[in-house]
């Protein structure tokens, strides 16, 4: 089994009215005893702050969106780009880390310079349960880049689903340059 950990499970077009149709997840763990990530493209309309200033005495000035990171309860997570704040690393080019430590999250949401995005809850999966998805075709994959992790992007999916496509037709066809809208040519 090769590990999904730092790629993007990118939810097919085809999904419905799944809860997680149109969503781009990235996998922070993955082995044979199941999987669990984040989803990036769901902000719930509240700032880390309002949250944080329920949470903690600490004052925290971050305006940054909260994120749904999935149904999976679970503690508060944080993905940002400062190895000595974490509890994980994530294989992404670039340095993507987790820290769900009361200590580290005070100090990523106190520090607003930092490259950070704070979720709550996770997707998660059983053993088996994502490759049988992936065999099905419910998800597509595309590894995950640094600037996609912490992009404002509203239209992440569409952005990294092109962003795939592109790739097919780049190693399928063995086209030396494709348009960034294929419908240019």
């Amino acid at each position: 089994m090769q590990s999904l950990q730092g790629q993007l499970l990118v939810a097919s077009p085809h999904m419905g009215e799944s809860p997680f149709a149109q969503t781009v997840i990235l996998v922070l763990h993955h082995s044979e005893e199941g999987a669990f990530g984040v989803v990036l493209n769901r902000p719930i309309g509240e700032s880390v702050k309002s949250l944080w200033d329920q949470v903690s005495e600490k004052p925290c000035a971050c305006e940054r969106p909260l994120n749904m990171g999935g149904p999976v309860s679970g503690p508060l997570m944080a993905l940002h780009g400062e190895a000595s704040l974490s509890e994980m690393e994530v294989q992404v080019p670039g340095g993507v880390y987790v820290a769900a430590s009361r200590e580290h999250l005070e100090q990523l949401v106190c520090e607003a310079t930092l490259p950070c995005r704070i979720f709550i809850g996770h997707a998660g999966w059983t053993a088996g349960q994502l490759e049988n998805e992936l065999q099905a075709g419910v998800w597509m994959i595309s590894p995950a880049t640094f600037e996609q992790v912490f992009s404002d992007d509203e239209d992440l999916w569409t952005t990294v689903l092109r962003q795939i496509g592109r790739d097919i037709l780049h190693s399928t066809l063995k086209i030396k340059h494709v348009p960034r809208d294929i419908s240019w040519n």
